[in-house]
């Protein structure tokens, strides 16, 4: 019979259905590839620049229009004949082409441009808007005084090259596409008359146009350097972004992880303590011949010895749930007030025999007067045993253990637990910190641990909003200090006036 895969993902498990593929890096890398290819396939960003000259010329659509009109418009006043509107009208329909070559430019994506096929219509349009400058050149005026109407054009050349230099300045060459012919049809105008207004005219005109070219390069230099600056930046975003849809899915995919360890820990409880508590219960029988005398006293040792190892596991697993249960967030704290000068004095009582079968001394040193603390009874004790433990764990026969609860300076309350042992590298204090985590002394020593009894009191520490800190020395001891906040404090209420007491036992 073929295995039937079940539709549905079980709740104690992660989905593995879903898609693990790194969608958000795909989608990041594409979209700053597209980005990249609109700007250049080479270092001199051919279609940017086109785009940009494109963007420039449909933006300024109007200015240079707007001036043919208003010299149209002036020489009809003055009395020119018609040749002035037909000029106007044939400028208009070059500069109106150019700006629908723009316009389309615009709108197309950048990597379908073909740079060199655009460059040349660009600069076709704008060879022909300079044969209108060029009419404009040739143009006379018989009403109009000669040199009055020189002046005045050279005034509207330089205008429209000043323009021309500002807007076309991405593309490089269309000044002088556009103006190298009028400069000269100007020139050749004003030779044939050779008066000195013309030659002044013509002289400046001409050192205009390399002075306009110049600027236009210098313009064409900083749109290069600012497309530089913008393509790191795009790149160095795109790495940017990359790398944090990796560790975002690096992230995700642990906390899957985490979270299926925790529930296979959590669904897995029941059936570890089950047998675990038919070996204790039955190996204590044993060793204890509640049900009779044993004839083999090997026998009784084994059973005590399976009861201590049982007992061992049972207190590993508890931890080991403890710590998967803050980890996924499912422990639940039962917060009431709590005294804890009482529950640590408890505690101290309950490891006595332990440290006392050592020959070690625990020394109380308790503030006389604490307020109430709004905690989990329950986690206070487990952090206070913890620390006891260790420190009774890893101190030397006749030592001494120094165990402090008082106020902290921000106005919380702490526990403090200070043995004179060994002590611990200071290399190897994260590594005691984290879980599983054991020192070379440890290590070394005979004494069992697993290494989770310190992240086990940060872990309710951390719930309760308070600081675990841990200070070490070699050869000089350890002292380990659970912080609760000052949040946690509860402070006493103002005892009733003494009328109001009365009123109310009336009532």
């Amino acid at each position: 019979m073929p295995l039937q895969r079940s539709n549905t993902a079980d709740k104690f498990i992660v989905d593995r259905r879903k898609r693990h593929r790194n969608s958000d890096v795909a989608r990041a890398v594409r979209k700053t590839r597209d980005r990249l290819s609109q700007q250049a396939g080479n270092p001199d960003f051919d279609r940017e620049l086109l785009k940009l000259h494109a963007r420039a010329m449909v933006s300024g659509a109007i200015a240079v229009p707007l001036i043919v009109l208003a010299i149209a418009a002036g020489g009809l006043l003055a009395g020119m004949n018609r040749e002035i509107g037909v000029w106007a009208l044939f400028t208009f329909i070059c500069y109106a082409i150019v700006a629908f070559m723009a316009r389309r430019v615009e709108r197309t994506e950048g990597s379908e441009l073909n740079p060199s096929r655009v460059r040349r219509d660009f600069l076709i349009g704008h060879f022909l808007c300079g044969l209108g400058w060029a009419w404009f050149a040739w143009l006379g005026c018989n009403t109009c005084q000669t040199d009055q109407f020189q002046m005045i054009k050279v005034v509207v050349l330089l205008l429209a090259m000043a323009v021309t230099a500002v807007m076309a300045s991405s593309l490089r060459g269309a000044l002088l596409a556009t103006f190298a012919v009028p400069v000269a049809v100007y020139a050749y105008a004003g030779a044939r008359l050779w008066m000195p207004i013309e030659v002044i005219m013509v002289g400046l005109l001409v050192m205009s146009l390399p002075f306009f070219a110049y600027v236009a390069r210098q313009l064409h230099r900083s749109s290069l350097m600012l497309l530089s600056f913008r393509s790191e930046k795009d790149a160095l975003i795109a790495e940017l972004e990359t790398a944090k849809s990796m560790s975002d899915e690096a992230r995700r995919r642990a906390e899957d992880a985490n979270l299926a360890k925790s529930r296979f820990l959590a669904s897995m409880s029941h059936e570890l303590r089950t047998p675990l508590n038919a070996i204790l219960g039955f190996s204590e029988v044993m060793s204890n011949e509640v049900l009779g005398p044993m004839n083999n006293p090997t026998y009784r040792d084994y059973a005590h010895d399976v009861h201590e190892s049982g007992q061992h596991l049972l207190d590993l697993i508890n931890e080991i749930l403890d710590l998967s249960r803050i980890e996924a967030g499912r422990y639940q704290l039962n917060e009431e007030p709590v005294m804890l000068l009482t529950i640590v004095e408890d505690c101290c009582h309950m490891m006595e025999l332990k440290a006392r079968n050592k020959d070690i001394r625990i020394v109380q040193d308790f503030e006389s007067i604490l307020p109430r603390l709004f905690a989990d009874e329950r986690a206070v004790r487990q952090i206070t045993l913890n620390l006891l433990s260790n420190a009774i764990k890893f101190t030397a026969t006749s030592g001494e253990i120094r165990v402090r609860v008082g106020w902290t300076a921000g106005g919380g309350q702490y526990i403090s637990v200070k043995d004179n042992g060994p002590g611990i590298p200071e290399d190897e204090i994260p590594i005691v910190l984290s879980a599983f985590g054991q020192g070379s002394i440890a290590i070394k020593s005979a004494e069992q641990g697993t290494g989770l009894g310190l992240p086990i009191v940060q872990g309710l520490l951390a719930m309760h909003g308070g600081e675990f800190e841990l200070h070490s020395k070699l050869r000089e001891g350890t002292e380990a200090i659970a912080i609760f906040p000052l949040s946690r404090v509860m402070e006493e209420l103002p005892a009733l006036p003494t009328k109001v007491v009365a009123a109310a036992r009336r009532r």
